[in-house]
C-alpha cells in the first residue's frame, strides 16, 4: 500500500479496491496494513469493516491460524459496542462463527475439547440472539465427519432442519450432503444430490470447484467418464494455484493418476508447485500431499521414478524422492489429526486413497494426450521398428552391409539400421572389423555423417546439414569413394540454397527474399551439374540420386517463384531422371520422377494432370513398388483433390495413405501432414469433431519428429477449432498446457506465435464467461502488440477486442483509451469491419449500462464508426457481414432506444431500412432487414405507444418475408405483432 489512508473515506476506498484483488499474500498484506490504519480513526465501524476484510483474506488465503484471532477481536467489539453493528455487520459476524469452526478443525494443535467448546459457544450465541440453530447443527455434523465419529444422528439433526439466512449457501450444503452419501458408499445417490451444483445451477466462492473435485471418481465408478473429463477441465481451472483449494488440486492430481494421465498429472503438479510452500492449513496440506503421493506413486510404479518433479523450493526433486518426502509429511499430519481426534479416521482415509487401483487404463482428458515417455528427458533410444521390419543381422559386417543396401534402395528402414550401427561404433570398446566388405573406418564414419546430415535437413536445420554433408564428402574422398563424395557435395549445395535469404535482401528491394532464394537455388543447380560432369564413373544408384537432386532443386525454385519460365527446366530434369531410372531399373527413382512431375503440374495449376500422373503412379507402385512410396503418392493426390474441391475423394486418399503408412517407420512417413490434411478434408465435409482429432494427432506426430513450431501452430488451430465447436474448456486446457511449456514460459519461442496462443486463450476465457481473466490477458496483449511496428493491423484488432471487454466490465474510460489505440493502428493498416464492429459494440454497451447518462459517449463511439464507414466506402471496401452504413444506422436506433430517446431511435431505424432498400426483405440481407423492422416496431408500438402504425409495419414485413421464403426471419416479427395486438 503506497500510503496509509488519512480519512475513513480513503480507508473505505482502499478496502473496496483490496476486495477486488485475488486471494493470496498480496491481498492479505494489504488487509493487514488497512486494519492497522483503521486503528487510528475514532470510528469503530471502520475498524470492524477492516477486520472483516482481514479475516476474509486469512480464510481464503489459507491462513487458518490467524482467522480466529481476528474474529476474537470482532466478537469483543460486538460485546462492548453492539450498537456499532448494523443489520449487515451483525449478519456477517454470526455468519463467521462457521469460518472459525472450520479454521479450528484444520489445526491439529487445537485440542478436540476446544473445538467442542467453540461449538457450544456458537450455539449459546445463536440462542441468545434468537437465531435458528440449523447452522450450528451443520457445524456439529462437519466436526463429527472430520473426527470420524458416527455421523448418522448429527446428519439428521442438521439435514432435517429448515435452512435459515445464516445457513451455508445451497451449493455448500449440497456438497456436504453428497459427501455424506459418498462416505456411505452410495455413489449414485451422491451424484444425484450433487447434480444442481455440477450442472452449474448452484454456485458460490468455492463451488462448484469443490464438489467437482470430489465427484470425479464417483463419475468414473458409475460409468460416466466423459462427464468426469469435462468437469475435470472446468473444475481444475477454477482451483489451480489457489492455496485455499490445495485439497481440490490434490484430488485432480489423483484423478489423473487413476485414469492413465500421469503425464498430465506431472504437468499440473508443476503448475501448482507454489502450493508446497504457500499452504498454511495442515488439513489442506494433508489433502494436497495425499493426492500428490497417489500421483507420484503411480508414476513410480510405471518405472519412471527418476523423472524430475516439482516440489518444495530449495532443491531438485525426482518422482521417487518427492513421493517419499510427501508421504512422510502426510503420514505425520494424519497421525497428528488422529491423535487430536482420538480416532484413526485420517490414516484410514489416506490409506484408502493410496491403495485405490486405477479406474481406467486410459481416458483422453485433453486434446494434447501425452504419456510418461513423452515427458521423459531425451536419451538415445532405438527407434521403434515398423510392421514390415526384418530382424537385424547380428554380425557387425553383415549389419553395415545391410545398412548400405537399404541406403542404395532409399529404403525407410535404413535409418533404423544406421542407428544400430552408430550405437555399436560409438561404444568405448568398439573395434573396427578387418573386412574388405566393410572397408576402412573412415568410410563408415562418412556414412554415419551423411545419415546425420540427412536427418538435420529433414528438421530444416540447413546450416548444420550443409556442414555435415561437406564433412562427409571430405571423409569419402579420404576413403577413395569419389562418387559418394560428389553426392554429398551436391546435398550440401541444396542445403545451403535452402537457408533463409540474408537480411539485406529487403534493403535491396526484395522484401520477401524471393529473387535471392531463386538465385541461390539456380546456383545450386549449376553447381550440381558441374559436380555431375566432373565426377568419375558413378554407380547407377548414385547417379540417379544426383539427377534427383538436380530436379529437386529446380522444383524448389519453381515453388519459390511460380514463374512460367522455370517450368520447362524442371520437367526436362525430371525426364532425364525418369529415363535413367528406367534404363537401370531403379524403382525408387522411377517413382521419384513421377512424384516430381506431379508436383510440377500442381505448381503450374494443372491439378487434373497432376492427379492423372499420380493415378498411373499408384498402379505402378502397387504392381512394382517401392511400397513405401505409396503413402506419399496417396497423400499428394489427397491434397490435390482438396485443391479441386473434391473433399470426399481427398478424404478417401488420405485415409488410405495413413493406413499404408502404418506399415513403415514413423520417421519416414509424414503422417503429421496426412493428419493435418485429413482435418481440412473433414472440415469441408462438415465433420469438425473428426477434424479436431486429426489436428491433435498431427501436432503429436510433429512434436515427436522435432517440428516444434509446426506442432504448436497445429495445436493453435486445434484450440481455435475446439473453441468454434463450443468445447471451451478443452480449448483452454490445451492452451494452458502449451503456454506452460518451459521454452514458451521463458519467452524463448517465437513471440508472435506465443501471442497467438495467448490471444486464442483470452477469447476462450471470454467465451467461457471468465471476463476478469480474459480482460487481464487482452490488456496485456494490447500493451505488447503496441510495439509491433511491422504489424499495426494485428494491434488494431487486439486493442479493439480489449476495448469491448473493458466496456463489458463497465470500465468505459479505459475502453475509450483502448479504442483510441485501435483507431491509431487502423490508420496505418485499415481494419474497417473489425473497428466498426468494435465501436458499435462499445456504443451499445455504454448505452445499455448507463442509459441516458451514457448517450453522449455512446454517440461519440458511433461518430468514429461513421468515419470508418466513410473511409471504407471511399476505399471500395465491402464488408463480409452487414453493410457498415446499415449496421451503423441500426446501432443508432438501438443506442437511442436504450437511452430512452425513442423518436431518434425510430428515425435511425428508418434510415437503416432505407439503406437496405425495398429489396431488403428478399435479398441476402433479409435477416438484417427483418431485425431493423422488428426493433422499429418495438420502439413505435411499445415505447412510443403507437401500435397501429407499428402493426401495419410488422404485418407488411411478415407478408414480404414469407413471400420471399424467409419464414424463419418472419417469425420474431409475427410474435411481436401478436404481442402488440394482445396489449391493444
Amino acid at each position: 500500500m503506497p500510503t496509509a489512508p488519512q480519512t475513513t473515506d480513503e480507508l473505505y476506498r482502499a478496502l473496496q479496491e483490496n476486495s477486488r484483488r485475488p486471494y493470496g499474500r498480496t491481498r492479505t498484506v494489504a488487509a493487514e496494513e488497512l486494519a492497522d490504519a483503521a486503528e487510528q480513526f475514532a470510528d469503530p465501524v471502520a475498524l470492524v469493516r477492516a477486520l472483516l476484510e482481514l479475516q476474509e483474506a486469512y480464510t481464503y488465503g489459507s491462513e487458518p491460524r490467524k482467522s480466529p484471532v481476528v474474529f476474537a477481536r470482532l466478537l469483543t467489539l460486538f460485546d462492548e459496542q453492539p450498537e456499532v453493528f448494523d443489520e449487515r455487520l451483525r449478519h456477517l459476524l454470526f455468519w463467521r462463527f462457521k469460518w472459525v469452526a472450520h479454521a479450528l478443525r484444520q489445526l491439529p494443535e487445537v485440542p478436540l475439547a476446544s473445538l467442542r467448546q467453540w461449538s457450544a459457544e456458537m450455539r449459546d450465541r445463536y440462542e441468545k440472539a434468537g437465531l435458528a440453530l440449523q447452522p450450528y447443527y451443520g457445524q456439529a455434523y462437519q466436526l463429527a465427519a472430520h473426527v470420524g465419529e458416527d455421523t448418522a444422528l448429527a446428519y439428521e439433526l442438521w439435514a432435517g432442519r429448515a435452512r435459515t439466512r445464516l445457513s451455508d449457501c445451497e451449493a455448500c450444503e449440497i456438497c456436504e450432503r453428497a459427501r455424506h452419501h459418498l462416505a456411505a458408499g452410495d455413489d449414485a445417490r451422491a451424484l444425484r444430490v450433487w447434480e444442481p451444483v455440477l450442472a452449474g445451477k448452484e454456485s458460490c466462492q468455492e463451488e462448484p470447484a469443490r464438489s467437482v473435485s470430489y465427484a470425479l471418481l464417483p463419475l468414473l465408478r458409475t460409468d460416466d467418464p466423459e462427464r468426469a473429463r469435462e468437469l475435470h477441465l472446468a473444475g481444475y481451472r477454477a482451483c489451480r494455484r489457489n492455496p485455499a483449494m490445495a485439497g481440490e488440486v490434490g484430488r485432480h492430481l489423483e484423478f489423473c493418476a487413476l485414469t492413465g494421465n500421469e503425464a498430465r498429472g506431472l504437468e499440473l503438479l508443476a503448475e501448482n508447485r507454489t502450493l508446497f510452500d504457500e499452504v498454511d492449513s495442515p488439513l489442506d496440506q494433508f489433502d494436497f500431499l495425499t493426492g500428490v503421493q497417489v500421483l507420484l506413486q503411480r508414476v513410480e510404479q510405471l518405472g519412471h521414478g527418476e523423472l524430475p518433479a516439482a516440489g518444495w523450493a530449495g532443491r531438485t526433486w525426482t518422482v521417487a524422492g518427492l513421493r517419499a518426502e510427501a508421504g512422510r509429511r502426510a503420514d505425520d499430519l494424519a497421525a497428528r489429526f488422529d491423535a487430536r481426534n482420538g480416532t484413526t479416521a485420517h490414516a484410514e482415509r489416506r490409506r484408502a486413497r493410496l491403495e485405490r487401483a486405477p479406474l481406467l487404463e486410459a481416458l483422453e482428458l485433453t486434446l494434447r494426450t501425452r504419456s510418461l515417455d513423452d515427458v521423459t528427458p531425451a536419451t538415445p533410444a532405438p527407434a521403434p521398428a515398423s510392421r514390415t521390419a526384418a530382424a537385424l543381422p547380428e554380425s557387425l559386417p553383415e549389419l553395415i552391409a545391410h545398412a548400405r543396401r537399404l541406403e542404395e534402395q532409399g529404403h525407410p528402414e535404413g535409418r533404423l539400421v544406421w542407428a544400430r550401427v552408430r550405437t555399436l561404433v560409438t561404444a568405448r570398446d568398439y573395434v573396427h572389423p578387418d573386412d574388405d566388405g566393410v572397408g576402412p573406418l573412415v568410410l563408415l564414419r562418412a556414412d554415419l555423417l551423411a545419415d546425420d546430415a540427412d536427418r538435420a535437413g529433414q528438421q530444416d536445420e540447413f546450416a548444420e546439414a550443409a556442414a555435415l554433408h561437406e564433412e562427409a564428402a571430405a571423409l569419402y574422398e579420404d576413403a577413395g569413394a569419389a562418387g559418394q563424395a560428389a553426392l554429398s557435395r551436391a546435398c550440401a549445395l541444396l542445403a545451403r540454397a535452402e537457408l533463409p535469404p540474408a537480411p539485406d535482401t529487403e534493403e535491396n528491394g526484395d522484401g520477401d527474399g524471393v529473387a535471392a532464394k531463386a538465385a541461390a537455388l539456380g546456383d545450386a543447380h549449376a553447381g550440381m551439374v558441374r559436380l555431375h560432369e566432373q565426377a568419375p564413373a558413378l554407380a547407377p544408384y548414385l547417379e540417379a540420386r544426383l539427377l534427383r537432386l538436380r530436379a529437386t532443386v529446380l522444383g524448389l525454385r519453381l515453388q519459390t517463384t511460380r514463374q512460367e519460365e522455370h517450368v520447362a527446366p524442371v520437367l526436362a530434369e525430371v525426364d532425364l531422371l525418369h529415363a535413367f531410372a528406367v534404363r537401370h531399373d531403379i524403382a525408387s527413382q522411377i517413382s521419384g520422377a513421377a512424384l516430381l512431375r506431379a508436383g510440377t503440374h500442381a505448381l503450374t495449376g494443372d491439378l487434373p494432370a497432376a492427379v492423372t500422373e499420380l493415378d498411373a503412379l499408384q498402379e505402378r507402385l502397387q504392381a512394382h513398388g517401392p511400397a513405401w512410396h505409396l503413402p506419399r503418392a496417396l497423400g499428394l493426390r489427397g491434397r490435390l483433390r482438396l485443391g479441386m474441391r473434391d473433399a470426399q475423394a481427398a478424404h478417401a486418399d488420405l485415409t488410405e495413405a495413413l493406413r499404408v503408412a502404418a506399415d513403415w517407420p514413423a520417421h519416414a512417413m509424414d503422417t503429421g501432414r496426412l493428419h493435418a490434411d485429413l482435418a481440412e478434408a473433414c472440415l469441408h465435409l462438415g465433420r469438425p469433431e473428426e477434424a479436431l482429432r486429426h489436428l491433435s494427432r498431427a501436432a503429436q506426430v510433429q512434436l515427436r519428429h522435432g517440428s516444434r513450431i509446426e506442432a504448436l501452430c497445429t495445436y493453435s488451430n486445434a484450440a481455435q477449432l475446439s473453441l468454434d465447436l463450443g468445447r471451451v474448456e478443452d480449448s483452454i486446457a490445451l492452451l494452458d498446457s502449451l503456454l506452460a511449456e518451459p521454452d514458451v514460459a521463458a519467452g524463448q519461442l517465437d513471440a508472435r506465435l506465443t501471442a497467438q496462443l495467448r490471444l486464442t486463450r483470452a477469447r476462450a476465457l471470454h467465451t467461457g464467461e471468465d471476463l476478469k481473466a480474459a480482460t487481464a490477458e487482452f490488456v496485456a496483449l494490447a500493451a505488447e502488440s503496441a510495439g509491433w511496428d511491422d504489424d499495426p493491423g494485428s494491434h488494431a484488432m487486439i486493442a479493439a477486442e480489449t476495448a469491448v471487454l473493458l466496456a463489458e466490465s463497465g470500465e468505459f474510460g479505459r475502453a475509450r483509451e483502448a479504442a483510441g489505440q485501435a483507431l491509431a493502428a487502423h490508420a496505418r493498416a485499415p481494419r474497417y469491419e473489425q473497428l466498426s464492429n468494435c465501436l458499435r459494440e462499445l456504443a451499445r454497451l455504454q448505452a445499455k449500462q448507463q442509459g441516458a447518462d451514457g448517450l453522449a459517449d455512446a454517440l461519440g463511439f458511433l461518430e468514429d464508426a461513421a468515419r470508418i464507414a466513410e473511409e471504407a466506402g471511399a476505399a471500395g471496401y465491402a464488408a463480409g457481414g452487414r453493410p457498415l452504413d446499415v449496421a451503423l444506422a441500426y446501432e443508432h436506433g438501438r443506442v437511442h432506444a436504450y437511452a430512452g430517446t425513442y423518436e431518434e431511435a425510430l428515425a435511425a431505424l428508418e434510415k437503416g431500412l432505407a439503406l437496405l432498400g425495398e429489396a431488403g426483405a428478399g435479398g441476402e440481407h433479409a435477416g438484417e432487414w427483418a431485425e431493423c423492422v422488428r426493433l422499429a416496431g418495438a420502439v413505435e408500438g411499445i415505447y412510443l405507444e403507437r401500435p397501429a402504425p407499428a402493426l401495419a409495419r410488422l404485418d407488411a414485413a411478415v407478408t414480404r418475408l414469407r413471400a420471399a421464403g424467409h419464414d424463419e426471419e418472419a417469425e420474431p416479427l409475427a410474435a411481436l405483432a401478436a404481442e402488440l395486438r394482445e396489449k391493444d
